[in-house]
């Protein structure tokens, strides 16, 4: 068995291998007005999927968090989202990968009433059941990735 290094993301769940899972992959330019795509392009998807309104609401939220966070603290010109959803429907892993190099962390504080900015991490923290950052394999930068657990 090999571990993972010291600091490094936890491993996904292993995806369910009795039934396919689905998968799903889109990309936007990295502007303000993307956050809105985002959130249609998940809410559309999922509903497809027929993932129950709660799960939809919690995974509309991340995304449109995630996406504005890579288009608000990188110089990215492009984003790219994947929805995958195991086989058992229990588990929903959101991805957004965008170039900026700088790993995201936990939020240190919780932004004072008077801030503007500053709770996008904290939500997504609140919401996540799992989340993280990594080095994207889909882009020349970084991947920051939320869970959502018991979809069905």
């Amino acid at each position: 068995m090999t571990l993972p290094p010291p600091g490094a993301p936890a491993p996904s769940p292993a995806l369910d291998t009795t039934a396919p899972r689905r998968e799903f992959w889109f990309g936007l330019p990295a502007l303000r007005t993307s956050a809105r795509s985002a959130r249609d392009t998940v809410r559309d998807r999922l509903r497809a999927w027929k993932v129950p309104g709660d799960t939809c609401c919690d995974a509309v939220l991340l995304v449109s968090e995630l996406t504005t966070n890579a288009v608000l603290h990188t110089d990215s010109g492009h984003v790219v989202c994947g929805l995958t959803l195991t086989g058992d429907e229990r588990l929903l892993r959101i991805e957004l990968h965008d170039g900026g190099r700088v790993p995201v962390r936990a939020p240190e504080r919780r932004a004072g009433p008077g801030e503007e900015n500053g709770r996008g991490l904290f939500l997504v923290q609140q919401i996540a059941d799992r989340w993280g950052s990594a080095r994207s394999t889909r882009a020349e930068g970084k991947v920051v990735w939320a869970e959502l657990t018991s979809c069905t």
